[in-house]
């Protein structure tokens, strides 16, 4: 992001500061992507094998709230 800021501040060319844009849009929609199948491995797996199904469909409700955050 400072090197975004950076390009922005000393003017340089837009398209340029736009595809440096794309390139931390797409670490950050990777990292994400690691996050929820670290989520999905762990938290949720435990869930569904303590079989409380309250826990379960908070579960996945907080995984299709976060899905349709992303596609957005």
């Amino acid at each position: 992001m400072d090197k975004i800021i950076k390009m922005k501040e000393d003017g340089k060319y837009c398209i340029d500061i736009m595809q440096q844009n794309l390139a931390v849009i797409g670490l950050l929609k990777a990292a994400n992507q690691a996050l929820m199948q670290g989520h999905l491995n762990t938290c949720f797996a435990n869930a569904v094998k303590a079989k409380d199904a309250e826990k379960q469909d908070e579960m996945v409700q907080e995984i299709i709230r976060v899905t349709q955050m992303s596609t957005k």
